[in-house]
């Protein structure tokens, strides 16, 4: 019932948004590194380095916690619905923001870990059309291919992708130059399996309980919606634990069992992650 409910609701959607949305977003070039931009960004995070910084529009960034020429590991997170430059980080609550979710696996990973935050892309904007299409997706899959294709390390890399990122992520997946992928809390893969993926690298997937983005159905009609859901056992992908998970935002939160467990693919040691 909830599927086909969703189903009637996501045609309604899509017969106006076929008119309202243009039916690709444009692919953005790799992330500018603006001098100022950077500088203020850097003073705002207290640490990192600040790999790409453009403060056109919502603003987009590149952050990375440890050393990309002498890690072995490097983990690129690809965050969802509202990240941008403004929206990176958080002081008084960290675990809202993807930069302070990159320093929760960066600690957990240990020194040998390279995080990088990679907001390389437009997202949507709230929980609108945007947010239900597949238009930013397409687009900011098609630069995280080219992003993680220009890193040009032999190391091992894993690219994390929660919410609309999962989306990114999966959709890239086919050909993103990755040894594991780990799709959080994601609103569906656009696929209907991890052999549909297109991909060799290993598949990782987990959704908390509580999370909210469990009430979105898993249906897609046109453009609109995303699919199946590959934290479902039937989508084939390797569960990620999600102990101690709290609501949508909590998956790489200090004492949860999904950090543990993503900073162990994320180092190589995925045999050692148990759901």
């Amino acid at each position: 019932m909830r599927n086909r409910l969703g189903a009637v609701f996501l045609l309604v959607t899509a017969l106006w948004a076929a008119s309202a949305q243009p039916s690709e977003a444009a692919v953005p070039g790799p992330v500018r590194l603006d001098a100022a931009c950077a500088a203020d960004l850097a003073a705002r995070l207290g640490e990192g380095t600040v790999l790409g910084c453009d403060p056109a529009g919502r603003g987009l960034a590149v952050v990375v916690l440890g050393d990309l020429g002498t890690a072995a590991h490097v983990a690129v997170l690809v965050p969802g619905a509202d990240a941008d430059l403004a929206r990176l980080s958080d002081p008084e609550h960290p675990q809202r923001r993807p930069f302070g979710w990159a320093q929760a696996l960066a600690g957990a990973g240990g020194p040998g870990l390279a995080v990088v935050v990679w907001v390389g892309y437009v997202t949507p904007n709230g929980l609108g059309v945007d947010a239900a299409g597949g238009r930013l997706a397409r687009a900011g899959a098609a630069a995280l291919v080219r992003f993680v294709d220009d890193l040009g390390t032999g190391a091992h890399v894993t690219v994390v992708g929660h919410s609309y990122g999962a989306v990114v992520t999966a959709l890239a997946a086919r050909d993103l130059a990755a040894d594991d992928l780990v799709l959080l809390a994601s609103p569906g893969a656009r696929a209907d399996s991890v052999a549909e993926l297109g991909t060799t690298a290993r598949v990782w997937a987990g959704r908390a309980e509580d999370d909210w983005i469990g009430r979105v159905p898993n249906v897609r009609v046109g453009d609109l919606g995303h699919g199946a859901d590959p934290a479902d056992p039937d989508f084939g992908a390797r569960p990620v634990p999600v102990d101690g998970v709290a609501g949508h935002d909590g998956y790489l939160s200090p004492g949860t069992a999904s950090l543990t467990a993503v900073a162990a693919v994320a180092t190589g040691r995925g045999g050692a992650v148990a759901a």
